[in-house]
């Protein structure tokens, strides 16, 4: 189990408020059928990585991970930190702010590595937004997920969702919440990292690692969509159409390498 900090710095009494107000109102919203959660039970930190769909996928993964026992910490974009009042919710609920395009990234995940030896649950959607894959397959993701798991060792729980995106489609503002429309989630086992264990973070090894990540992801979709995924990631680098990467040294060209 990885070890405690007193660095982090939230309200349990918000956090309390919002366990105890939230999930019955996100029931609400939504049929549920969820499986997988027992890997997300126990102690210590994790990382769950989850494919994104939709802003409502935010209120569904909170309400998984909170009746799995645990309190979601999300990967934030920092401007959202700056917006009043949210911003200072965010806070004292603990969320992580992710600030792109920082030289650093031992400085960008810093809290993150607290908020895991502090015992929390950090999800990340490694894609870094919505997918834009026409068929809202996962895109090729970003390396910030892998770098974090193999500089803290913590477990990573692949997470599919599938029918959130009917709530909320990507890019509108009102939420199609009646009839109350089915939300289907699958966690998996832990992501087996074993073979990046003690190497070098060199580029090649955290996209390498990414990519296990993300196929762990994709078959859990596939299974939730009972569909065949693609045989490579969709990319939104080129504007011309539908873009899927197969090759390497062409999703390190096509993603950034931090932070996810």
């Amino acid at each position: 189990m990885m070890g405690r900090t007193r660095n982090r710095k939230y309200s349990p009494a918000s956090r309390l408020a919002v366990q105890a107000g939230l999930p019955p109102l996100i029931r609400m919203l939504m049929k549920r059928d969820w499986q997988g959660r027992q890997h997300l039970m126990g102690r210590g930190g994790v990382i769950v990585a989850a494919n994104h769909l939709s802003y409502a996928d935010w209120a569904a993964m909170s309400l998984f991970v909170h009746e799995a026992g645990r309190f979601p910490v999300f990967w934030i974009k920092s401007s959202a930190f700056d917006v009043k009042p949210i911003g200072a919710f965010l806070h004292v609920l603990g969320q992580l702010p992710v600030r792109r395009g920082e030289a650093d990234a031992a400085l960008v995940l810093k809290p993150s590595e607290e908020a895991l030896a502090a015992g929390e649950c950090v999800v990340i959607y490694p894609e870094g937004t919505a997918t834009r894959d026409p068929q809202l397959w996962p895109m090729v993701a970003k390396t910030g997920v892998a770098r974090l798991a193999l500089t803290t060792g913590a477990s990573v729980i692949p997470v599919a969702v599938w029918g959130a995106q009917v709530i909320l489609p990507y890019g509108t503002t009102r939420p199609h919440v009646l009839p109350r429309k089915m939300v289907r989630m699958q966690a998996g086992p832990p992501v087996d990292l074993s073979e990046y264990a003690g190497k070098p973070l060199t580029r090649a090894v955290l996209r390498s690692a990414t990519n296990v990540i993300m196929a762990d992801i994709t078959t859990l979709l596939a299974q939730l969509r009972d569909e065949q995924p693609p045989g490579a990631p969709y990319s939104p680098a080129s504007p011309a159409g539908d873009v899927r990467v197969a090759a390497a040294d062409d999703t390190d060209r096509l993603a950034e390498a931090e932070p996810s």
